[in-house]
């Protein structure tokens, strides 16, 4: 397993890390995800860390604290092993104070994660989202004391804009405070936003990017063809999607299909591994955080490493799943002798 630096950090992190959002099933829009408990998810476990795969990821809001209770279950004895990511901002609760990224909220929050995680620190804790209600300077300040208290090892940010991570980048550095290192977020072939302006900002910026969803809901598992019903197993069916259908239309997935369908032929990989494969030959792109529901699923994700797709497949792919860019970008790419995009081959 290759193992890249977590942007301008000292941790290594494995390429593909364990989503454990499968685990638990405790809502409908969880269960369309899967309902792992912790026998199967101890087994599922102990195959990533046969592969090399010691990222594990989950969050306080997936099943309202179940995923991390079996995940802490599924670590018993292995903690020592394993890197955790966890998550809050969220609602867990009844409101007004158990949602948000208040100092209230977090100190309350951590500790919850702790406990059901059976675990004394968290080595990526990550803000689930921007809180726009609370100062900048009264989340940073209290992620930089639980540094401080050894709870936390690394702080993140998930979901962000542009203007949110930078802003929060640069009140951590006037106040010495610990500064994000990572930004989960959701980039595919599927769509590519990503690479409008907070790749670019994680270039400049030293901040690596932990990838979910990176098979856009499974639309691009190889279950999706032209003229062929949805599968009615797959999550998007079930009303568990957390990529909206709007935002990919119908023609623009068929088409990057048929393009993957090509590719894995050629290289005699499956439409996902081929599509895993691409996000990893991407800047920043720290580690890809992927589910399964079952050995079989797992087993098929860890062959999307160990390989690379040529510089004509990735132009390729390029040209199917290329969006017009809305403004100030499609201005910006007018000036590309000021305005440099990030070089992908």
């Amino acid at each position: 397993m290759e193992y890249r630096q977590l942007g301008a950090s000292g941790l290594f992190v494995p390429v593909l890390g364990f989503g454990t959002a499968t685990f638990g099933g405790g809502s409908s829009f969880f269960k369309a995800w899967g309902s792992t408990q912790a026998d199967e998810a101890t087994r599922l476990v102990n195959l990533c860390f046969d592969a090399g795969v010691n990222l594990f990821d989950t969050a306080d809001t997936y099943s309202q604290g179940l995923s991390e209770e079996i995940l802490g279950k599924a670590l018993k004895g292995l903690r020592d092993k394993a890197l955790i990511s966890t998550k809050a901002t969220f609602r867990f609760g009844d409101p007004p104070n158990n949602m948000g990224s208040s100092r209230y909220r977090l100190m309350r929050q951590v500790e919850g994660s702790l406990r059901r995680l059976n675990t004394d620190y968290i080595d990526i804790y990550h803000m689930h989202g921007f809180d726009g209600n609370t100062p900048v300077e009264e989340t940073l300040r209290t992620l930089d004391d639980l540094v401080q208290s050894g709870k936390v090892r690394y702080i993140a940010a998930s979901n962000f804009s542009g203007w949110h991570l930078m802003k929060s980048l640069a009140v951590a550095d006037k106040f010495g405070w610990n500064r994000y290192v990572a930004h989960q977020v959701y980039y595919s072939l599927a769509n590519r936003e990503y690479e409008w302006e907070l790749m670019p900002l994680g270039i400049d910026q030293g901040v690596g990017a932990l990838i979910w969803s990176p098979l856009a809901a499974g639309r691009l598992s190889g279950k999706y063809r032209r003229n062929s019903p949805m599968p009615e197993d797959a999550r998007i069916a079930q009303g568990g999607s957390p990529v909206p259908q709007f935002v990919i239309p119908d023609e623009k997935l068929y088409t990057i299909v048929d393009v993957l369908d090509e590719i894995a032929e050629e290289t005699g990989k499956t439409v996902a591994q081929v599509s895993l494969n691409w996000l990893l030959q991407r800047p920043t792109v720290s580690s890809i955080i992927i589910g399964a529901r079952n050995e079989e699923q797992l087993q098929q994700n860890f062959g999307a490493v160990g390989w690379s797709l040529t510089v004509d497949q990735l132009k390729r792919f390029d040209e199917a799943s290329e969006s017009p860019a809305v403004y100030p970008y499609w201005h910006q790419r007018q000036n590309l002798l000021l305005n440099p995009l990030p070089k992908f081959y």
